[in-house]
């Protein structure tokens, strides 16, 4: 419990009892204050326990626990025990994502079998291996645990990565074509300007739908203004305006927020909720400025990262600009364009409804 025992010495522990105390069910109880709390469960198991006590994402006291997000896909996968019902495993990713939404704490995104990192390549022959084979580099189809393969992309990877991450999206884009070349070049050229992709999976996936053709633009952007007022012995009022174009109809909508990227947030909400109400289900979970080029200082470019979530989904989009409250903008935008992929435009829908109307009046 003091999470300072060693898997060798957990091993002789476990070993000893079970010489001991011949046909009793022992169990094990480990925290993470070595980061062993995983290994020395499995060193019990392998030494003759066979209850585990833990907890999703390894939540607990001090460093923690031992993470049944990593125990149980180990035994299950890797050591022959039947831990779940084998129909259950693929939904590890979602139960870890859920608890740790439910806990309001953040998910490592290096944490093994369910971060959104654990099978994610960046490197061009890296990434050439992953196409041709994709145990070279993961250890376990991604799929078995509800997690899945993610190829980042960036100035630093090849055209693999590039034609990967199309391939993933169902986009059809020739190597060979001059549409690759210029995806490729625009990415680069984006990334001397600060823009980085690894981290902003959704904005790479908007800009090669439209590089490709494949964007169906839902709104289109006019304009913004902000009012921040402040008065003496009372806090700081953030009011935001947006000016939008959905499906031919032009929204001027405000809102107020506790900063302006949240009164941005709340305007721009206002504007689409009515034409795409799953847009409720969405909301921002993570917000991170980081300042380029610290030699400019107050001038200086920031990049913007934002993470937004759902029910079932979390991505992250990036802007970047010297007016943080821009690059905010844009991340923001990308994050509600991202959410509405598949999505048809209202005078689609609009077209639907009334032909299912007048079926139904005819």
């Amino acid at each position: 419990t003091n999470g300072g025992t060693l898997p060798h010495e957990i091993r002789d522990i476990i070993s000893s009892l079970a010489l001991q105390l011949p046909g009793a069910p022992l169990g094990i109880h480990t925290h993470n204050d070595c980061e062993l709390a995983v290994a020395n469960a499995l060193s019990a198991i392998e030494a003759g326990a066979r209850q585990v006590q833990g907890t999703i994402n390894g939540y607990g006291e001090r460093c923690g626990n031992a993470n049944l997000c990593s125990i149980i896909p180990t035994l299950q996968l890797k050591m022959g025990y039947s831990c779940i019902p084998a129909e259950s495993l693929p939904q590890l990713t979602n139960t870890a994502r859920y608890v740790s939404e439910v806990a309001n704490v953040n998910m490592p995104v290096n944490q093994p079998y369910v971060g959104s990192a654990a099978f994610a390549h960046k490197g061009g022959i890296h990434v050439s291996a992953i196409l041709r084979d994709s145990r070279t580099y993961e250890h376990i189809a991604p799929e078995l645990v509800g997690n899945k393969q993610r190829v980042l992309v960036s100035e630093l990877a090849g055209q693999s990565n590039v034609l990967s991450k199309a391939q993933d999206m169902g986009l059809n884009l020739d190597p060979s074509s001059e549409q690759a070349r210029k995806v490729i070049d625009k990415i680069k050229d984006l990334e001397h300007q600060g823009y980085q992709f690894e981290g902003a999976d959704a904005s790479l996936e908007l800009l090669l739908r439209e590089a490709t053709g494949e964007m169906n633009e839902l709104f289109t952007f006019e304009s913004f203004k902000m009012l921040v007022e402040k008065s003496a012995g009372k806090p700081v009022v953030s009011e935001a305006f947006v000016k939008l174009k959905v499906g031919g109809e032009t929204l001027y909508t405000a809102g107020e927020g506790n900063g302006p990227v949240n009164a941005l947030d709340n305007a721009l909400r206002k504007a689409l909720l009515a034409h795409f109400p799953q847009l409720k289900d969405m909301h921002l979970s993570d917000y991170k400025v980081r300042v380029l080029d610290e030699k400019d200082q107050t001038a200086a470019k920031v990049r913007v990262l934002i993470e937004s979530k759902n029910y079932s989904d979390t991505w992250s989009t990036v802007g970047v600009s010297a007016n943080v409250i821009e690059a905010s903008w844009e991340a923001l935008v990308d994050s509600m364009r991202y959410a509405l992929l598949g999505q048809m435009s209202p005078e689609v829908t609009d077209l639907l409804d009334f032909g299912q109307r007048g079926l139904v009046n005819h």
